[in-house]
């Protein structure tokens, strides 16, 4: 499935099953709290902090995918096509970067 079958997948469900999308700065909230349960999986999954039983069950592809979610719906809503986007970031950072990471000491042991 491409970035864009995905919005448009998206769009139908929200138009068949959800009624309507929620307002852009509710959407905005929901993103921040969906990337807040990814970052709690990773900080105890790996990171320092210990994993709470109540945790060890949570899905990280699953929450991640909600993130995915709720960024289509707000690219929707405010038409953007997140393929084209992408691509054109793509390309900024390959011109940009192409040679910053390669030649970083930090990097390169």
């Amino acid at each position: 499935m491409t970035i864009t079958e995905a919005q448009q997948k998206i769009d139908h469900w929200i138009k068949t099953y959800g009624v309507r999308y929620f307002h852009q700065t509710t959407n905005m909230a929901i993103l921040s709290e969906e990337v807040g349960e990814v970052a709690r999986i990773i900080a105890r999954r790996y990171g320092e902090q210990s994993e709470k039983p109540s945790d060890a069950e949570k899905d990280l592809g699953d929450e991640m995918a909600d993130v995915m979610w709720v960024l289509m719906c707000l690219a929707n809503q405010c038409d953007i096509n997140l393929e084209e986007a992408f691509e054109r970031n793509m390309k900024k950072k390959t011109d940009r970067d192409h040679d910053r990471h390669i030649n970083n000491p930090k990097l390169n042991p």
